[in-house]
């Protein structure tokens, strides 16, 4: 049975989520279809450009993607402090960024002068579209009715390309945080579409190490080039994608980046057992820091979605946020 989103996201548990979405009708985001013989590939930049125009416009940040065949998925940070700390007419600025606003904001923003009751039904406005700048539903809502509209004009139709209102999964703590990006960045490993994270086109894993790359080429270049010690500097990394950080920075992800690539090598060493050089002698110092074992990783990372339902962590942050919304336990808790 279908839950209220508002039961399936608590801010106060935490701020990411983990949203996924399907086709429906045969469509396609990307690939060869057989029937229509067409090729969908360019459907996924729309998505990708789309995901990342929206992250300008919400306080909502983008930790992870990946964009399949016929689904995506995405693991988002919601950033309410962001958010409400916005002026009100910052809040104005982002939401026409999208949609057309009303008469009397118009008439504001054009400078004309408003008496106090106008001002304060003004306010009231400015208040609702601020909360839906920090919003999952509208985020999304956002973004596939984007991509509906457009795919719909291409292939010259109407009706639904969504099978449904999207999934979600809240993250409750670090090692939920990070399985869950883990499974979303190897999910066309897992799925055999390719062999290399740098090879999986359209993921988040694969524009973190070009970046990476091409930072570490730059550095190298810049050092080779000066007689001087070599210089210390600041590792650069996608601008639109939530930055690695460590966890005493609320404002980043809680890990390091390094750790972050040297860990999904790892686990895709581990996915893919006769991949050259897959055998590693030693385990990434992330896994132990957390307390994880391989083998439970190695599960996780493959089922990740089988293991947790609406929610997902450890035991005790599974039945404390279930007792917190009056339940008895949550799927993954037992």
């Amino acid at each position: 049975m279908a839950r209220a989103r508002e039961s399936l996201i608590d801010l106060d548990a935490t701020p990411y989520y983990h949203c996924i979405n399907r086709c429906i009708r045969r469509s396609y985001l990307c690939g060869d279809d057989k029937y229509s013989g067409n090729n969908f590939d360019h459907r996924r930049t729309w998505l990708v450009d789309r995901i990342k125009y929206l992250s300008t416009v919400f306080s909502i940040d983008i930790a992870a993607y990946a964009i399949m065949s016929n689904h995506y998925h995405l693991v988002l940070k919601v950033n309410r402090d962001e958010a409400l700390n916005l002026t009100n007419d910052e809040v104005i600025e982002r939401w026409y960024q999208l949609y057309h606003g009303c008469i009397l904001v118009d008439r504001y923003r054009s400078g004309e002068k408003l008496n106090a009751a106008y001002m304060f039904r003004i306010n009231e406005i400015v208040n609702e579209w601020r909360i839906r700048l920090y919003d999952i539903s509208w985020f999304m809502r956002s973004l596939n009715e984007f991509i509906a509209r457009k795919a719909n004009k291409e292939d010259d139709c109407t009706g639904k390309f969504w099978e449904g209102r999207f999934k979600s999964q809240a993250l409750l703590d670090e090692s939920a945080i990070l399985s869950c990006m883990m499974y979303v960045d190897l999910n066309p490993i897992r799925a055999k579409m390719v062999g290399s994270l740098i090879g999986s086109d359209f993921t988040s894993i694969q524009e973190r190490i070009k970046q990476y790359q091409s930072f570490k080429k730059q550095d190298k270049s810049k050092n080779s080039k000066s007689n001087k010690k070599p210089e210390f500097t600041v590792l650069q990394q996608p601008k639109l994608l939530l930055e690695f950080g460590c966890s005493m920075d609320k404002n980043t992800i809680p890990f390091t980046l390094f750790d972050y690539l040297e860990l999904a090598d790892f686990s895709s060493r581990l996915i893919v057992p006769n991949k050259r050089g897959s055998v590693l002698k030693t385990t990434p110092k992330i896994l132990a820091v957390l307390n994880i074992e391989v083998d439970s990783w190695l599960n996780t990372i493959q089922h990740f979605r089988r293991h947790y339902a609406n929610f997902a962590g450890s035991k005790s942050s599974l039945m404390k946020c279930a007792h917190s919304h009056n339940h008895s336990w949550y799927k993954g808790s037992a």
